[in-house]
């Protein structure tokens, strides 16, 4: 059963992963290209400025093309990563259903597709939002990274955490009251960590707003791609996997009752 869930799994993220490409292409690249040529302009300045104090630079070599990037490098990177989110997508589903109420396969995988876009990328992104190619510090990645995976891992605590209180609370207060505390709970939780964790704010003050603005909307946008196929497409093809296991076991019985 696991194992033909996260068969499932991954074929969906690989589905997943096509439809979260083609979004980054189309909305995602145009953006990157703009950021590369604001930095390209300002290196430009800087050179020229160096060249005026008696100062050179050699150009660093382009180790990858950007047509390669933006094609072939896109492509993989977003199919392999979606694929691997398929496959533990599945895991948790296969753990989680039959124990989130008396929720149909297809809920269960839309309320994980949304609690794992909610944990995963919007709390974290809330504190730490992505940011362009020409944004950053390269001497401050290692620190931005890891304060990123910090909020991460206390927004899914946190989100485990409450599906535990809710579960527990729902047998004396009922699921509605039961999820409205786990989820203030969780909301305190992960408002308190991101007044805790510091701030990194590292854009140019000459970066222009609109198109910081674009490329953070792209990058909501691409991960709502993916959640919300996996969460629908995953949770279609196991109830309707499930609906073809239950007329079959029907049909084995009306079978064994007439032999």
């Amino acid at each position: 059963m696991v194992r033909t869930l996260l068969i499932r799994g991954m074929l969906v993220g690989v589905v997943a992963g096509l439809l979260t490409f083609g979004f980054s292409k189309v909305f995602g690249e145009p953006q990157v290209d703009r950021a590369i040529a604001f930095e390209t302009q300002l290196d430009e300045a800087r050179a020229a400025q160096d060249a005026a104090k008696g100062m050179h630079h050699e150009d660093e070599p382009e180790l990858v093309s950007r047509s390669v990037q933006a094609g072939l490098g896109l492509f993989t990177g977003v199919v392999v990563y979606c694929t691997a989110f398929g496959g533990l997508f599945a895991l948790v589903f296969a753990a989680a259903n039959g124990r989130v109420g008396k929720c149909s396969p297809r809920t269960t995988a839309a309320l994980l597709a949304g609690a794992g876009f909610v944990a995963i990328y919007l709390v974290p992104a809330l504190k730490y939002p992505a940011n362009p190619p020409s944004v950053g510090q390269p001497d401050t990645i290692d620190q931005r990274t890891a304060l990123y995976f910090a909020m991460m891992l206390v927004s899914i605590a946190a989100m485990v955490g409450a599906v535990m209180l809710r579960n527990v609370l729902a047998r004396r207060h009922g699921a509605w009251s039961a999820g409205l505390i786990a989820a203030a709970g969780y909301l305190v939780v992960v408002f308190a960590a991101q007044l805790l964790l510091p701030s990194i704010n590292e854009v140019p003050e000459q970066f222009p707003a609109v198109l910081l603005w674009n490329f953070r909307i792209v990058s909501l946008g691409t991960q709502a791609v993916m959640w919300t196929t996996l969460g629908l497409l995953f949770g279609w093809l196991t109830e309707r996997a499930a609906a073809r296991h239950r007329g079959s076991a029907r049909t084995m019985r009306f079978t064994a009752t007439q032999s």
